[in-house]
C-alpha cells in the first residue's frame, strides 16, 4: 500500500484547532451571538462579524500577517466549525481512486456525503498552479466543503499542511448552488489553449502523473465525482480508525507525516 494510502494526515483542523473543545466552544458562542444580533452564523459572511469569531482570529493568526489574511483565517475558522458541527466527517481518497476519479465521470447522483467535511487528497499529487512564473505551485492537502440552508456550497482548499513549517495556506473557491454538481461532472472547466483538466505544468509531472488545479471549476469536478462515486458504489468507503491508535504509537509511522488523531473513512478506487 502506499504510503499517502496508508493513514490519514493531521488535518488543517486539528492544527487551527488543537484542543477540539476550543472548536466546539466557538461553535456554541456564534450560535448564541448570532441568535442575540439576529444574523445567520451558519452563513460565512455573517459568522465573519461575530465578536467571538474575532476574538478566535486574534488567537489564530499569525502577528506578521497582512490585515487581509483575517479573511482567510476566517474562512478557516468557518469550515472548522462547521467541520465540527457536522461530527467530522474526515474522507480519505485514496491514490488509485484520486487517478479514477480524475479520468472517469463516475455514475451516481453528486449528493453530499454529510453537511460538511474534510475530503484528504493523496499527498502531494495535486498541486495548486497559478500559471505564473514567478509562483511556485502549492502542494493540496485537501478541501473543506460546507453545505448552507441555502443549499449553496461553500468550498476551501488548503495548501502547506507541512511539519517543517506552520501554518496552512488557504484559498476559497466562489460558492456554487449545489444543484448545479450534476453538470459540474462532466463539465470541461479550462479554457481552449490552456490544457486538459488537471493537467500539471510542473517539470516531470508527466512522469510521476502529477495533478494541477488552476481553476475553481477542477476542485468543484473532484468533489462532485467523489460525492457521485461514493453515491453510487457505498462499498467503497471504509470507515477506519486513527493511525495513532491502530499503530500503537504515532511514531510507528515515521517517516511519514504526523497522522490525524479523527476517526476517517477510506475511500478506494473502483476495481
Amino acid at each position: 500500500m502506499a504510503l499517502h494510502d496508508r493513514y490519514a494526515r493531521r488535518t488543517p483542523f486539528e492544527l487551527a484547532f488543537p484542543d477540539r473543545t476550543r472548536a466546539e466552544r466557538l461553535a456554541e458562542e456564534a450560535s448564541e451571538e448570532g441568535e442575540a444580533r439576529g444574523v445567520d452564523p451558519h452563513h460565512p459572511q455573517m459568522f465573519a462579524t461575530l465578536g467571538s469569531v474575532g476574538a478566535f482570529l486574534a488567537e489564530l493568526r499569525d502577528p506578521e500577517a497582512p490585515p487581509e489574511a483575517v479573511h482567510r483565517y476566517a474562512a478557516l475558522a468557518f469550515h472548522g466549525v462547521a467541520f465540527t458541527r457536522a461530527g467530522c466527517p474526515l474522507y480519505l481518497l485514496s491514490t488509485d481512486a484520486a487517478r479514477e476519479l480524475v479520468t472517469t465521470v463516475p455514475e451516481g447522483a453528486p449528493e453530499p456525503l454529510a453537511r460538511a467535511g474534510y475530503l484528504q487528497l493523496p499527498q502531494h499529487l495535486f498541486w495548486v498552479e497559478s500559471g505564473a512564473d514567478d509562483e511556485v505551485p502549492e502542494s493540496l492537502d485537501g478541501l473543506f466543503w460546507t453545505l448552507t440552508s441555502d443549499d449553496t456550497l461553500h468550498t476551501l482548499l488548503v495548501t502547506g499542511v507541512r511539519p517543517d513549517r506552520p501554518g496552512v495556506g488557504v484559498i476559497p473557491v466562489p460558492e456554487a448552488p449545489i444543484a448545479d454538481a450534476p453538470s459540474w461532472l462532466g463539465a470541461t472547466v479550462r479554457a481552449a489553449g490552456e490544457g486538459s483538466d488537471f493537467d500539471s505544468a510542473i517539470p516531470g509531472a508527466d512522469i510521476d502523473r502529477l495533478y494541477g488545479i488552476r481553476t475553481a471549476g477542477e476542485p468543484l469536478k473532484l468533489l462532485a465525482r467523489v460525492f457521485a462515486a461514493l453515491a453510487s458504489r457505498p462499498g467503497r468507503a471504509e470507515r477506519r480508525e486513527p493511525a495513532g491508535v491502530t499503530s500503537g504509537a504515532a511514531e510507528a509511522l515515521e517517516p511519514g507525516p504526523p497522522p490525524s488523531d479523527i476517526a476517517y473513512t477510506f475511500i478506494r478506487d473502483d476495481g
